[in-house]
């Protein structure tokens, strides 16, 4: 089965199973990573803002202008930032790194 690490709040990795098919947000939820996702994945708010590692942010799909209008409201936007129900495991994805942001900010949600 595919990994993943999250990079939590405090800067400790921890590293997960993440099945194909389910995205970031879902993966978090499954292992009680501290990622609120407050509008379920319907890219209503920004709460599942994610900053991808540089190193796997180019292996991920382009986003759509739905997330980066989303995106446009997140707490301590980056460059590899993104919205973790966006990003779906796959094979391609195994070992896939990000981090969470410092806060989050619930707008539009």
């Amino acid at each position: 089965m595919p990994k993943m690490t999250f990079i939590e709040r405090n800067g400790q990795p921890r590293e997960v199973d993440a099945p194909i098919g389910l995205s970031v947000l879902e993966v978090a939820h499954k292992h009680g990573v501290d990622i609120e996702g407050a509008c379920e994945g319907s890219l209503a708010c920004s709460t599942c803002h994610v900053i991808v590692d540089p190193e796997w942010f180019a292996k991920l799909t382009t986003p759509s202008e739905d997330e980066e209008d989303m995106l446009d409201l997140a707490f301590g936007l980056e460059k590899t930032s993104r919205l973790g129900c966006q990003i779906v495991m796959s094979e391609a994805l195994d070992g896939l790194v990000v981090r969470l942001p410092a806060a989050t900010r619930n707008a539009g949600g």
